[in-house]
C-alpha cells in the first residue's frame, strides 16, 4: 500500500498573493512564491510582488501549537500583525493590519482553539467526542448551529453533505491513518447508519441513533474564519486574512485599497495555477481528491466520500472551489459540489446564484467559472463560463 496523505499545509492548496501594483491580469505561473515561514521571505526577488504561502510551514512540538506574533510595518506604513498556529490538524495563518493588529490576532487566535476544543472529533473533552460516545449530549451553542448548519446544507444538496459520514471515515482509515478498503457489506452496514434522520437536535441537546456519529471537520474551518472575520470587525483593524490550512478568508480590501488576488494552485502541477481570483471580504475554499488519498493494488482511494455509496466520489472533478460571504456554506460546498460533479454543481449554482459562485476543475483540466465569478477570474486556460 503506498499512502500519499498531503496533510495540513497543502490541504486544499490556496495560496494568497500579496500584490503591490500588479495588475489582475499578469500570468500566475509567473508568481514568486514564499517558503511559508513567519518571515515571509520570498523564494526569490521581485521588486513590486509579494507572495505568502498560506498554507504556512509549521508543525506542533511538544505542547507547543503556534508561533509568537510578529509585528512590523508593510509597505504603506500599516502596522502587520501575523502568527502561524498549529489547530484543527493543520497549519493555519491569521494575519492584521492595522492599529489594533497585534490585540486582534491574539484573540482570534484564542477563539481558532477555543473552537477546536469544542468540535474536534479527536480531543475526549469536547462536544462531539463526547456526543459520538454517548449517543445524547448537551452541546455548546457553537456545536448546535454547526451541526443545524450541516444538516441544513445536507438537505439542499440532496445528502451530498453528510456530517453522520464518519462511521465511514474510521472504516477506510482516514481518522487513524491505517488505510484499508472495506468489504461491501461492512460499506452497507455502516450506511445504514447514515442520514439526517439519525440526528435529532433539541435546543441544546443532541440524540444520535444506535451507532450513529458526526464529524464537523467539512464545516468547521468555515465556520471558524467566519468567527475570525466577526473579531477583526469588532477590533476595528484595517485589513485582515486568514487561511486555515489553505481554507483563505479575507477582510476588507488590502491597505493600500486594492484587492487581494488569490491564487489557486493546480493540483496536478507543482508550482502552477488554475487561476487568479480579485477578491475582498470573501471566503475561498478548494476541496478535492488529491488531498488525501492512498493507493492499493493500483487504484487510487481518497477521503471524499459519496455519502450514496461509502466510496471515494467519482464524479469527474478534479478540485472544487467556492467563494462566498459565509465560510460555514463555502466549506460544507466545496466538499458537497466535488461530490456532485460538473452538472449537478452548476445546476445548484443556479438555483442559489446569491449565495456563492464556485470554479470546478474537470478530471480532464477543463475550467468551469461561475457567471458572478467570471470578471474576477483571471486564467492562461480555456474558461468555460456557467451562466
Amino acid at each position: 500500500m503506498k499512502i500519499l496523505w498531503k496533510k495540513g499545509a497543502a490541504a486544499v492548496l490556496v495560496f494568497v498573493m500579496l500584490l503591490s501594483g500588479c495588475g489582475s491580469g499578469s500570468s500566475a505561473d509567473s508568481k514568486t512564491l514564499s517558503d511559508g515561514s513567519s518571515s515571509g521571505k520570498t523564494s526569490s526577488a521581485s521588486a513590486s510582488e509579494e507572495f505568502h504561502d498560506t498554507s504556512g510551514s509549521i508543525a506542533p512540538v511538544g505542547e507547543e501549537y503556534m508561533t509568537s506574533i510578529e509585528v512590523s510595518k508593510n509597505a504603506d506604513g500599516v502596522t502587520q500583525a501575523v502568527r502561524y498556529v498549529f489547530a484543527m490538524d493543520t497549519e493555519m495563518m491569521l494575519e492584521a493590519f492595522g492599529e489594533n493588529a497585534e490585540a486582534a490576532v491574539e484573540a482570534a487566535s484564542e477563539e481558532v482553539l477555543r473552537i477546536d476544543q469544542l468540535l474536534s472529533v479527536g480531543i475526549g473533552t469536547s462536544d462531539i467526542c463526547r456526543l459520538n460516545q454517548e449517543g445524547t449530549a448537551e452541546v455548546s451553542e457553537d456545536a448546535r448551529e454547526l451541526i443545524c448548519r450541516g444538516l441544513e446544507v445536507g438537505e439542499s444538496v440532496d445528502g451530498a453533505f453528510d456530517i453522520t459520514v464518519y462511521p465511514l471515515m474510521e472504516a477506510w482509515g482516514f481518522t487513524s491513518g491505517t488505510y484499508r478498503v472495506p468489504e461491501e457489506a461492512e460499506i452497507a452496514e455502516l450506511l445504514s447508519k447514515m442520514g439526517a434522520d439519525k440526528v435529532t437536535v433539541d435546543g441544546n441537546t443532541v440524540r444520535l441513533a444506535e451507532g450513529t456519529k458526526i464529524d464537523l471537520g467539512g464545516i468547521a474551518k468555515g465556520y471558524t474564519s467566519g468567527r475570525l472575520m466577526e473579531i477583526f470587525a469588532s477590533y476595528g483593524v484595517d485589513a485582515a486574512l486568514v487561511s486555515l490550512g489553505g481554507n483563505v478568508q479575507t477582510y476588507g480590501k488590502k491597505t493600500n485599497g486594492e484587492n487581494w488576488k488569490i491564487a489557486i494552485q493546480d493540483p496536478e502541477k507543482s508550482g502552477k495555477y488554475l487561476g487568479v481570483l480579485s477578491c475582498h471580504d470573501l471566503a475561498v475554499i478548494t476541496s478535492g481528491g488529491y488531498e488525501r488519498y492512498f493507493e492499493e493494488d493500483g487504484t487510487t482511494y481518497h477521503h471524499i466520500l459519496d455519502p450514496a455509496n461509502g466510496r471515494p466520489a467519482n464524479a469527474g472533478l478534479r478540485s472544487v472551489t467556492v467563494v462566498s460571504q459565509d465560510g460555514t456554506l463555502a466549506d460544507a460546498l466545496s466538499t458537497s459540489l466535488y461530490v456532485l460533479g460538473p452538472e449537478k454543481a452548476a445546476a445548484y449554482w443556479r438555483e442559489h446564484p446569491g449565495d456563492f459562485g464556485c470554479i470546478l476543475e474537470k478530471d480532464d483540466g477543463t475550467l468551469l467559472v461561475t457567471e458572478n465569478l467570471a470578471d474576477s477570474f483571471t486564467t492562461e486556460r480555456t474558461m468555460e463560463v456557467i451562466k
